[in-house]
């Protein structure tokens, strides 16, 4: 078996730990520490202000690469 990526995330560090743990005694991986972008997402983490998220900023600029509208014009959207 062969898994390419993974992300763990929790509140629980114990459970962190734990888990990776479990994951290195059963599979051969490879620890490469805080992730900022996985399988076409970035991740934005601010811990002082317990913020999360995920911005569609990459996948909305690739989108518009593939159609070759990267330069286009927006506006906003009114309602």
């Amino acid at each position: 078996m062969y898994i390419d990526d993974i992300l763990l995330a929790t509140n629980d560090i114990g459970l962190l730990h734990e888990t990776k743990k479990f994951l290195s005694r059963n599979f051969e991986e490879k620890d490469m520490g805080e992730v900022s972008y996985v399988i076409g997402i970035e991740i934005f983490r601010n811990r002082s202000q317990g913020l999360l998220g995920l911005p569609q900023k990459a996948y909305i600029n690739e989108v518009l690469e593939i159609f070759k509208m990267e330069r286009c014009l927006t506006s906003p959207v009114l309602i």
